[in-house]
């Protein structure tokens, strides 16, 4: 990929994190109160519908369990463990939790796909988790045991979800709706026997609600999830990850503009440091090759010929 297609394809995957950053803020204003599942699996399995009636394209073979992992990763367990942590905790020490994924994509992009850890890899995470405190650092808070652990489950859920995306990527044939399609369903359909079971269905539900909803279904899941997949499938695992982190910059940027929060010189050193983390987490631009020769190059005939 030349570097400003690249750079291109950055900036859009970028949309994806920076609007759910928003969410933090359309939880507590819009949705019911406490309703994790609920939020989870409105959020997922109406927009998955969506865009399967749309497609009309159903997984077969192995991406029938390929999208169920997925799905359950991506979507379901991580929009539920996420609601939960935000009806549990302040939306700046979600963040600065989430802010740990990178660390595990990582770890688990070496293990499982071969990505080469460099330093600059390794001085990004500190960075960017740096960042994330500095940016919503406001003095001591009580913390809720259940919340921060589903923070740091969403956290591992979505650095494995974005892992096996990379790893196993999409079928031949098989369109960016679609792929994103599958995995909303997928994962709402996880959702929904405990929804009915644990919480049930809602008998009382707001104007102010619904619009919650479509907001989450649309801009929260169908748009924003099919640029995530797209950045996935053409960026490196890391450097994705590392743009979530956009998701705490906007939430403060919001705060700011629309419920009359500080921004302090700390919280603008930690921005900048996040920005300056998800550059170091990008691909590097390749040089010259020397030694490789790959299929199609014209030394291989050449040599062929002397042998």
């Amino acid at each position: 990929m030349k570097a400003g297609q690249r750079l291109r394809t950055t900036g859009v995957t970028a949309l994806a994190p920076a609007s759910w950053g928003t969410t933090y803020l359309a939880t507590t204003e819009w949705l019911p109160p406490d309703r994790p599942l609920l939020a989870a699996t409105v959020r997922a399995l109406p927009a998955g519908l969506i865009l399967l009636a749309c497609t009309r394209t159903l997984p077969r073979g192995i991406w029938l369990w390929r999208s169920l992992i997925l799905g359950t990763l991506n979507i379901g367990a991580f929009f539920y463990l996420l609601f939960v942590a935000t009806f549990q905790l302040p939306g700046g020490i979600i963040a600065v939790i989430m802010s740990m994924q990178p660390m595990f994509v990582l770890i688990l992009a070496a293990l499982f796909i071969g990505d080469r850890i460099r330093p600059a890899h390794v001085v990004a995470c500190a960075l960017g988790a740096g960042g994330a405190v500095l940016l919503v650092f406001k003095g001591t808070v009580g913390l809720n045991f259940a919340g921060v652990a589903a923070a740091l489950s969403g956290a591992v859920c979505m650095a494995t979800g974005i892992t096996l995306t990379k790893r196993w990527g999409r079928p031949d044939g098989v369109g960016l709706l679609t792929f994103t399609g599958w995995q909303l369903v997928a994962g709402g359909l996880v959702l929904l026997p405990f929804l009915l079971c644990a919480e049930g269905l809602p008998t009382d539900i707001t104007g102010t609600n619904i619009a919650g909803f479509a907001y989450f279904i649309s801009v929260g899941a169908v748009i924003s999830y099919a640029i995530w997949f797209r950045g996935i499938g053409e960026l490196p695992a890391l450097a994705v990850s590392f743009l979530s982190l956009g998701s705490p910059i906007v939430a403060t940027l919001l705060g700011y503009l629309f419920l009359h929060q500080t921004l302090s010189i700390l919280q603008l050193i930690g921005i900048l440091a996040i920005i300056c983390a998800a550059l170091l987490a990008q691909p590097q631009s390749p040089g010259p090759r020397t030694h490789a020769v790959t299929v199609g190059d014209p030394a291989i005939p050449a040599r062929r010929r002397r042998s």
